[in-house]
């Protein structure tokens, strides 16, 4: 059975210190793919941009600092957690957000009450999506080589 949460969040898009606008941002995580969560960037005059990392980060980035490589994730500020930043990059091209906590949080509650944070392994629906997509990969790697 295929479950999900959804929310959507105002964040701020930071292009410099001196610009910023707000924009949508649609949060979204399903029980097929447990480990996940997917942000939807909807930036004016583009087509929307998803990215997908893990919930855990996401769960850390809210009181610390997280991250390696693309995507990164801390509190706004060492005194505070009511912002978060989420820094994307892909390349030498970055983005850079700003969101409030409070909405973050509580759709991840949602999430947990969804999947609880270390259970996720235990739905057998993915389990079989993870197995049928090793099994992809193995045989697309064998006909290549």
């Amino acid at each position: 059975m295929r479950e999900s949460v959804q929310a959507e969040v105002m964040m701020s898009f930071l292009v410099s210190e001196e610009l910023s606008f707000r924009i949508p941002v649609e949060l979204r995580y399903e029980t097929c793919d447990p480990y996940a969560v997917r942000l939807t960037f909807h930036l004016p005059g583009d087509a929307p941009v998803t990215w997908a990392f893990g919930r855990e980060l996401l769960i850390d980035g809210v009181g610390r600092p997280c991250g390696d490589g693309d995507v990164r994730i801390a509190p706004a500020a060492d005194d505070s957690l009511a912002e978060v930043l989420i820094r994307l990059q892909v390349g030498s091209d970055r983005a850079l957000f700003r969101s409030s906590t409070a909405p973050l949080v509580a759709f991840l509650d949602r999430t947990d009450k969804l999947v609880p944070l270390g259970q996720e392994g235990a739905l057998a629906d993915f389990d079989a999506h993870l197995d049928e997509a090793l099994d992809r990969i193995l045989a697309e790697e064998q006909s290549a080589g």
